[in-house]
């Protein structure tokens, strides 16, 4: 056969959505540990809420070689767990008593220039996730995560356009069988 039907697949590590929820999901964890008490229940919820972010995504990619459709509902469903845990940090800023950064504040374009790196990791906002206080630590996440929710947003949309374009796999097993079949037909053996 000259081509396959299953399309490559996996390459996460590469995408930037995966590259921001993994420093979001490292951040959450530190900030869970340095300013929840141990025993709240909000730890447990967070730190899920981030790891599904992350790892749907990683699961999102590695079915795309057999189903869109898995790979659109897991990516959404990464989607769906990052705004949970946005929602998360404006809770504890809430009941902190502690305001939500303005988008346009000189807090929240340092943050969104430092993430703006493609190159950015969670090395890149340790030195401020690990030192400062609380009400700074989420928003920072906050800030990360929208910057994380806005990839996503694209992705998904660059997945509904693939899917218009190219089809599914049934749609590649067929235009391939043809293909194979006009080949032999006309091959004179």
């Amino acid at each position: 056969m000259s081509e396959g039907f299953i399309p490559p697949h996996g390459g996460y590590e590469n995408l930037l959505s995966y590259k921001k929820a993994k420093i979001v999901y490292l951040g959450t964890v530190h900030f869970c540990q340095r300013f929840l008490d141990k025993y709240d229940r909000n730890i447990g919820q967070m730190v899920q809420a981030a790891r599904s972010g992350k790892q749907n995504i990683v699961e999102g990619c590695q079915v795309r070689g057999t189903s869109k459709e898995g790979e659109v509902k897991l990516i959404e469903v990464a989607r769906g767990s990052l705004e949970e845990l946005l929602e998360d940090f404006r809770d504890y800023l809430d009941v902190s008593e502690q305001p939500v950064w303005d988008k346009n504040s000189q807090e929240a374009r340092f943050i969104r220039k430092l993430g703006a790196n493609p190159e950015a990791t969670y090395e890149t906002f340790k030195p401020f996730i690990e030192t400062r206080p609380a009400p700074v630590v989420a928003n920072i996440l906050i800030c990360l995560i929208h910057q994380a929710n806005y990839l996503l947003d694209q992705q998904i949309h660059q997945l509904e356009e693939a899917f218009l374009n190219e089809g599914g796999l049934r749609e590649r097993m067929t235009r391939v069988r043809t293909k194979e079949r006009d080949k032999r037909k006309n091959d004179p053996k």
